[in-house]
């Protein structure tokens, strides 16, 4: 598999600049109907993960944007980006001066795109290929978090692992364009953005997406938008 889904990836997509970012250039798709179609066609599994690892979605455009702003975040830390996807977060991270850098993602054809992105902008990141919702967070100093709120289930052991990151000292900056499930009880806004997306993944072209801190110290409950 691991093969396999490396020589996908670059099949299916051309690696080239962000929108918005300078000088981070991912592996990217511009069709994201027709590459789920041929990923379906590739795992034989109809019904296969969205190839998200494919796009820049907007939480992690903001977040990307914000540690450029703020390297002083990441600079001289160790980092966990959790559902790394394509990588942008960690690679920003990685970028910004982070003493290490670990990407965390379910999706095999993810962690190939987030490696293979990582050697094109020419950063090391580590990244681990299962579920670790289930498990104690690693001890890191920063966590990331982009985009992890579309989905209620998801977004509560999503929410819930964050917080047990932040409870074990962790400092926890999560991005996220306003999704449903994001439990806006819990959050400290830190910037605002204005980031360049795609309808392909989002109702508008262009969304205002946030970075927040999560606190570490009040409840969990999940707020729907």
């Amino acid at each position: 598999m691991t093969r396999s889904a490396r020589a996908f990836v670059l099949r299916q997509t051309r690696l080239r600049e962000v929108a918005g970012i300078d000088s981070i250039r991912l592996y990217q798709s511009d069709d994201v109907l027709t590459l789920w179609h041929r990923l379906q066609l590739e795992t034989g599994d109809p019904d296969t993960a969205l190839p998200y690892w494919a796009f820049a979605w907007a939480g992690g455009l903001a977040l990307t944007r914000f540690l450029a702003d703020h390297p002083e975040l990441a600079r001289g830390r160790s980092v966990v980006d959790l559902g790394t996807g394509s990588g942008l977060c960690a690679i920003a991270a990685a970028r910004a001066g982070a003493a290490d850098v670990i990407g965390i993602d379910v999706d095999p054809f993810a962690i190939q795109a987030a490696r293979l992105n990582a050697r094109a902008n020419a950063v090391r990141i580590d990244l681990i290929g299962h579920d670790v919702l289930d498990e104690p967070p690693p001890a890191a100093d920063l966590v990331l978090a982009g985009d992890c709120w579309y989905e209620a289930g998801l977004a509560e052991r999503v929410t819930h692992w964050l917080r047990a990151a932040a409870a074990a000292g962790s400092e926890v900056v999560v991005g996220d364009p306003g999704r449903r499930y994001l439990p806006v009880g819990d959050l400290v806004e830190l910037a605002t953005y204005e980031v360049r997306t795609t309808t392909e993944l989002e109702d508008l072209a262009q969304k205002t997406a946030r970075v927040h801190r999560l606190l570490p110290d009040r409840g969990s409950a999940i707020i729907a938008r």
